[in-house]
């Protein structure tokens, strides 16, 4: 009947260091992916903004806003939103410059 005892000890610590490491790790992960997705949303509104004031079309920033917003609504991981962010802002950045000249 000891060994019993010692085995179901030894479960206990195992999946006790296992949570113990584990849990951290996926609310730092979780962490990372919400960031990355609020950052995205960010640069897609303020690209939507830039392009609302924007004089004339811009084709190509009208296909990268297009991509980051189809990219948003797929919903990925971390690396999709830092995708999506980098076409938004690059989007941003030729409706800026053609709004200046």
């Amino acid at each position: 009947m000891t060994w019993v005892v010692w085995v179901l000890a030894a479960v206990v610590i195992v999946v006790a260091g296992f949570a113990a490491v584990a849990v951290p790790r996926w609310r730092e992960r979780d962490v990372r992916r919400r960031t990355a997705w609020s950052a995205a949303r960010a640069a897609i509104d303020t690209a939507a903004v830039s392009r609302d004031a924007a004089a004339g079309p811009q084709p190509e920033a009208e296909e990268l806003l297009t991509r980051a917003e189809t990219i948003a609504a797929a919903h990925g991981g971390e690396r999709a939103a830092r995708t999506a962010e980098d076409h938004a802002r690059r989007a941003d950045a030729l409706w800026r410059a053609a709004a200046r000249g």
